[in-house]
């Protein structure tokens, strides 16, 4: 993990060294001797990596470079302010002469300070040889502590509730008929269970039965591919009742691959071979090699790597298996099961009960291990100190420790810089939902993110957050339509165990409230429920990074006008979203080296002039607050990425989304670096104000509000040379005012989200040739002719959105179009009186909305060839339409489904607008059902 500081720190030393002490010889040749220092070491830390957590001694060695590494950068940064002064032109005379003074006593501090840091290094660095030896040491014991972790494994998932459906699933997969060999990998997070469902799988009576020849390969993160691939043959010798070859001792890799394929080979054999916990492609490809293609054979595998699971299958065919928590029901069996016996849960002990299932989220070697644990105490104050203890319980508890280790494994698994993305997740409170966009610009801010070449920092940090996913470290808590990662979370038992490692390593430091143990140097402070009285030690005075997570209840009106102390001069990140804000604070204007300032949903309405002091600021999200115009100050921030300033203004429900932007500066286009600009308003502008946007070559997403027609060959103009957008968002300043798109001749190539709220003279001709298109939202377009025709051949159009559109009667969707649609909306499309599906059209898709269409009847003619429609939902739509939910379709394979839905033609008002509310008993095949629903689910027609 300190790799990173390390990086973080060497990339500073060289700007220091190319910028700032040209004039200091003796500073530069400290500093370029530092630099070279770190380098040295920092291939020593790579390798040490791997070792993390396993020697004590390697582990200090590693605190005490961090350490230094963190001094270092502070004495940069201290540098660097003394050399930062903002612009007076009115003293620009005594402002000079003042620089030069401060610079003088700079360049003398920081040689000083170098020197001293000089000579630590020196002394840490001499602790290389002895790192090196105890590297030895830890690698040897790696063997017998995960051979510990898989005994941990079997012994404590042996009795899981919950399998036999996704046992059947498993072996229907590998008992079917298939005249290839097949792979079946099953992926889940580290304690899901995969071990124990594979295992009863690989001993089921039908299995054995259908594979003569059986071998179950434990995989660990430090097994030897030539131990692995013996251990294969002597299980197959065994089966066959022959004794090994003598010569096995002394083969080679491909000698041994040789002999497991020989023996395979023959068509009558055919084979089942379990690979469990594989951990890196390159073991797979080392395996795959041995495996002849034998009628029906298989190759099982269990990996917390869906990359894995993905790849194998792709070479092999089969399935893939993703192991879910189990639901709740589940895990209240399974806990009471190993905590009371035959005995039933007291009920004193319910609540506590619950509570501690809710941090176990399913998870069966968590609900095992700690129901271990609990089922010797008696007393409800035991439980509850083991409840609020938990993080302390898995380093300390024996019970509990192996769990500990088995899900630290995916932690150590991790290259060096994805290990202070994943420790971040800290920051957030438990439960907390977090967004993909908030947690990419923070690691950016924060330094943890490396620049690749021909990649925005943003997509390589998008890069390390499915990483992070494929690894099964983190879930998917939201995804947009277009199936792109919204929001995500931490499981709570693996935040338990971040905390730890970010207590030990000083990472960050977490405040719950005024008992918070505090380190001699805060550089990372989370906030979580009220502010501590440490905002005013010296503790925080290495402070770089600050984040309140805001429980508004139980703030005091005071602190709607917050204070920051001088001490946090070395700030890069300050996250105030949330927070009971009125007035910016004027505090924020002297922390000159922000890089991230989020003021998010807070009451600021004025940002002042002075916000140009920021001249490292890279994220200003003034997203939900009251802010209509910026100071023309702003346009000091060159290395500004991001400007967020806009709200949702709700005035009715066809105008929902509609935004409230802010007023742009004439020079806007001199903000080189913006890849983020949402929302412009340019009702008050001049076509100026467009045609500087072109100039913003980095921009990835645009936002602009209240258009006029007379704007749009202005911003056509710009739109054009914008090469690198990816999404798009027009709306005029009335429902009835023109979009004028048309003179855009050459649009942005790799467009993926175009928004267009406005009226449409016809649909633009250039809209068609946007192959990147996967989402399009269409309001008051007001089109005459047919939309359709222009739409459907878009390869990647997932989501298309209609509100009042068309005005004519009939959309008619052509066979074969629009194949890769999943979400059709369609909103107060007043004219419209039919719908036609014809077979092989959006064939893809999985949900259909219906709103506010007063003359549709009737449900879209065709629908029956919608095969993989999920979710059919209305809102506010004629009764008649209602009852046309009575499916009579006959046919060979479809589902004979009669029902007639209980109509309840409740509305009640939810947020502004009517919903109608269903009542529906489905009969099928599967038996029938009833409940009420908000949105209909479409009945299964299809086996």
């Amino acid at each position: 993990m300190a790799e990173i500081v390390v990086n973080f720190v060497m990339d500073k030393l060289t700007t220091l060294i190319q910028e700032e002490v040209q004039q200091l010889r003796a500073v530069k040749e400290e500093a370029v001797w530092i630099k070279d220092k770190l380098e040295h070491i920092n291939a020593l830390l790579i390798a040490a990596n791997e070792m993390e957590g396993r020697s004590p001694g390697l582990d200090v060695w590693i605190k005490q470079l961090r350490d230094v590494a963190y001094d270092i950068e502070d004495a940069i940064d201290e540098f660097r302010l003394l050399t930062h002064h903002p612009d007076h032109e009115s003293h620009a005379f005594l402002t000079r002469k003042l620089s030069t003074i401060k610079k003088f006593i700079a360049r003398h501090q920081i040689a000083a300070e170098i020197q001293r840091i000089n000579s630590r290094i020196q002394s840490i660095s001499d602790g290389h040889e002895r790192f090196q030896s105890e590297t030895i040491d830890a690698k040897i014991s790696v063997k017998t502590w995960d051979d510990h972790r898989q005994n941990a494994l079997l012994i404590e998932e042996a009795d899981l509730v919950g399998i036999e459906n996704p046992k059947k699933q498993l072996v229907n997969w590998l008992i079917q008929d298939d005249t290839g060999r097949e792979v079946v990998s099953v992926v889940g997070m580290g304690g899901s269970g995969k071990t124990t469902l594979v295992k009863k799988v690989y001993d089921d009576a039908q299995v054995k039965l259908q594979f003569k020849y059986r071998a179950w390969i434990t995989v660990s993160q430090s097994f030897k591919m030539e131990e692995l691939l013996k251990h294969m043959l002597q299980q197959l010798y065994r089966v066959k009742r022959k004794p090994v070859p003598q010569e096995l001792d002394s083969m080679t890799n491909d000698q041994l691959r040789t002999t497991i394929n020989s023996f395979l080979q023959h068509k009558t054999k055919r084979y089942l071979i379990v690979l469990d916990d594989l951990w890196h492609i390159d073991e797979w490809d080392v395996v795959k090699y041995a495996l002849p293609s034998s009628n029906s054979s298989r190759v099982m595998l269990t990996t917390r790597k869906s990359d894995i699971a993905s790849a194998t299958v792709k070479e092999f065919h089969g399935n893939i298996y993703s192991l879910n928590p189990l639901p709740l029901e589940e895990s209240r069996t399974l806990f009471c099961r190993k905590t009371f016996g035959e005995n039933s849960c007291p009920p004193y002990l319910n609540n506590l009960t619950e509570s501690i299932l809710k941090r176990c989220e399913g998870l069966p070697l968590a609900i095992v291990a700690i129901s271990g644990v609990l089922a010797t105490k008696d007393r409800v104050d035991e439980w509850d100190m083991i409840k609020r203890s938990l993080a302390d319980e898995l380093k300390e508890n024996p019970r509990l420790s192996s769990m500990d280790k088995i899900l630290s494994l995916s932690y150590n698994d991790l290259p060096y810089h994805l290990k202070s993305c994943f420790l971040y997740f800290s920051i957030f409170p438990k439960n907390h939902v977090i967004d993909q966009m908030r947690l990419i610009r923070l690691w950016i801010a924060e330094g943890f993110v490396r620049t690749k070449k021909g990649m925005t920092l943003e997509e390589v940090a998008e890069g390390y957050l499915y990483e992070l996913l494929n690894r099964s470290l983190i879930q998917v808590a939201g995804t947009t339509s277009e199936g792109r990662i919204k929001t995500c979370r931490v499981h709570d038992l693996l935040r338990e165990i971040i905390i730890s490692k970010v207590r030990e390593q000083n990472f960050v430091t977490i405040a719950r409230g005024q008992n918070t143990e505090w380190p001699e140097k805060v550089r990372r402070l989370s906030i979580h429920k009220t502010v501590p009285d440490v905002l005013q030690s010296q503790s925080i005075s290495h402070l770089r990074s600050l984040h309140m997570f805001w429980r508004v209840d139980s703030l005091s009106e005071s602190l709607k006008s917050l204070s920051f102390p001088l001490e946090f001069k070395l700030l890069n990140v300050l996250d105030l979203q949330g927070a009971p804000l009125e007035v910016f604070p004027k505090e924020i204007i002297r922390l000159f080296l922000l890089k991230y300032l989020s003021l998010r949903s807070t009451m600021i309405k004025i940002i002042p002039p002075t916000i140009g002091n920021l001249r490292y600021l890279e994220t200003l999200d003034l997203k939900h607050t009251c802010i209509t115009a910026l100071p023309v100050e702003i346009l000091k921030l060159q290395k500004l990425r991001h400007l967020l300033v806009y709200q949702y203004e709700i005035q009715s429900y066809a105008q929902i989304n509609s935004r409230n932007g802010f007023k742009a500066m004439a020079q806007i286009g001199c903000l080189h670096s913006l890849q983020k600009l949402c929302h412009i308003d340019v009702d008050h502008g001049s076509n100026v104000i467009l045609r500087e946007l072109g100039k913003l070559d980095q921009l990835r997403r645009l936002g602009i509000v209240r258009f006029r027609r007379e704007h749009g060959i202005a911003l056509c103009t710009s739109i054009e040379m914008l090469k690198r957008l990816r999404a798009l968002s027009i709306a005029s300043i009335e429902e009835d005012e023109v979009l004028d798109l048309e003179s855009l001749s050459c649009p942005p190539p790799f467009l993926q989200r175009l928004f267009l709220s406005g009226r449409l003279e016809k649909l633009p001709h250039w809209m068609s040739s946007l192959h990147c298109l996967a989402k399009i939202s269409l309001k008051w377009s007001q089109l005459r002719d047919d939309p359709l025709e222009f739409l459907q051949d878009l390869p990647n159009l997932v989501h298309l959105e209609f509100l009042q559109v068309y005005e004519g009667e009939t959309l008619h969707f052509n066979a074969d179009g629009f194949r890769s649609l999943k979400v059709l909306s369609l909103d107060k499309m007043d004219g419209l009186k039919m719908v036609i599906v014809e077979k092989g059209a959006m064939s893809s898709l999985e949900k259909l909305i219906l709103q506010r269409c007063k003359l549709l009847h009737s449900l879209p003619s065709g629908i029956e060839h919608l095969s993989k429609l999920k979710s059919l939902e209305f809102y506010d739509m004629p009764n008649e339409l209602i009852m046309t939910l009575r499916p009579n379709i006959n046919g060979g394979d479809y589902w004979k489904v009669e029902h007639v839905p209980e109509i309840n033609s409740n509305y009640w008002k939810d947020g502004g607008w009517d919903v109608l509310s269903l009542y529906t008993s489905i009969e099928g095949e599967g038996g029938s059902t009833s409940a009420p629903t908000r949105s209909f689910e479409l009945p299964p027609y299809w086996k």
